[in-house]
């Protein structure tokens, strides 16, 4: 029996809103059906974010404190909401799915990553498919600047992944002039990250916090690890399959 390709697919919230204010059921039925045409030869692990942009959809809350705060107590709101809605929506796939909170903090112990990794592979090796979120609660960072795009790629790290699939809003990473032009061109394949970091222009999207410039550094972390990276427009259906199947374009950093 061959071994699986293992891939971490990080979602961003503008993947699973679809640029819209409410979490989209079809894009994680796209991801799910994906997923369970590809279970045979690969492994998924995932790390999404939208735990903000579920609980956005119904509550609203009044705060003395800062915006920050108030994200955290939307975070613990939503997160509950997301993980029953992929776990629902998996299942119709035949999937199992589990929850994993994981913070930055945690990288830096020895024990901590021990344990992550022996927990993950016990998951991984039963046919359930983590969905790892940023403990927002602990982590204001996170929801200030990195998008889980920094942990997207340090859990990759450490497991060991064979790829790690960044899923965006974009068709990967567009040339600086062509976006001057008005006609995003992507820049296909990467292995000079010199050229590449002069290339980005960083703008932010309405719901994600990262930006391209996170995605640039979570590539970095994963070639230190030998780990290719594709920035992929998640927004359109089939986006892991096309990509295999180069059916679409989308940047390659190895």
């Amino acid at each position: 029996m061959s071994k699986k390709k293992r891939i971490l697919l990080k979602i961003g919230s503008n993947t699973l809103t679809k640029e819209t204010d409410n979490i989209s059921r079809g894009k994680i039925e796209d991801i799910a059906n994906q997923i369970a045409k590809l279970k045979d030869s690969c492994e998924f692990i995932i790390v999404s974010s939208g735990a903000i942009a579920v609980a956005k959809q119904f509550v609203k809350l009044e705060s003395l404190q800062s915006e920050v705060f108030v994200k955290q107590a939307l975070a613990s709101i939503g997160q509950p909401h997301l993980i029953r809605i992929y776990q629902e929506i998996f299942r119709e796939y035949g999937l199992l799915s589990s929850q994993c909170l994981l913070s930055y903090s945690d990288f830096e112990k020895d024990e901590s990553k021990t344990n992550i990794t022996n927990t993950i592979n016990v998951l991984v090796n039963n046919n359930y498919i983590p969905i790892i979120n940023e403990n927002d609660t602990v982590a204001t960072d996170e929801i200030k600047f990195g998008d889980n795009d920094k942990l997207a790629a340090l859990t990759a790290s450490l497991l060991d992944v064979d790829l790690l699939i960044i899923a965006t809003n974009t068709n990967g990473i567009y040339t600086k002039a062509s976006i001057k032009n008005g006609t995003p061109e992507t820049i296909k394949e990467v292995t000079d990250f010199d050229y590449l970091t002069s290339e980005v222009v960083n703008s932010k999207s309405s719901h994600g916090s990262g930006g391209m410039q996170s995605k640039i550094e979570a590539a970095k972390v994963a070639k230190k690890a030998n780990i290719e990276t594709w920035i992929v427009n998640g927004l359109q259906d089939n986006f892991i399959l096309d990509a295999f199947e180069n059916n679409i374009n989308f940047t390659k950093i190895n």
